[in-house]
């Protein structure tokens, strides 16, 4: 899976103000909405928060990777953010998390949704990546480590 695939720079967020799960969730949904006119904030917004509900996304280590299906969804859509103070997720380790990418999936691509979701969970395994993510100060330069590395 490469990232640049379902990335795009206007979707990379470094440094996003965070003070709870659900405004981050918030936050990033209308981020999506505004770089995809199909989407709608509150579509994206309520279906991360049932897909919450089924268990946190919260991998540990302070990484999460909120996904959902969303119905006028077209194709695979990422997005990438840091958080400048990190934030209760309900991660299975209990460890307040900095790092999210939010992954919206067409309700169709079940297999695909499976298989990007592995690659992330791989991806972010890789500690020498999300330390140089937690570094980055800079929205496009978060773009140009995700999809080069």
């Amino acid at each position: 899976m490469q990232l640049d695939e379902i990335l795009t720079p206007g979707l990379c967020q470094a440094k996003l103000t965070g003070v709870s799960k659900k405004r981050v969730l918030t936050n990033v949904s209308e981020l999506i909405a505004q770089q995809n006119e199909l989407l709608k904030a509150d579509e994206i917004f309520n279906a991360l928060v049932a897909r919450e509900q089924l268990g946190s996304t919260g991998l540990g280590d302070g990484i999460a990777i909120p996904h959902c299906r969303v119905s006028c969804c077209q194709k695979i859509v990422g997005a990438l953010i840091t958080i400048d103070n990190p934030i209760d997720f309900d991660s299975v380790d209990g460890k307040p998390v900095d790092i999210l990418f939010v992954l919206l999936v067409p309700e169709q691509k079940t297999d695909e949704h499976l298989k990007v979701l592995a690659g992330l969970a791989e991806l972010f395994n890789d500690e020498d990546f999300c330390y140089t993510l937690r570094h980055t100060q800079d929205s496009k330069d978060l773009y140009n480590i995700a999809v080069t590395y």
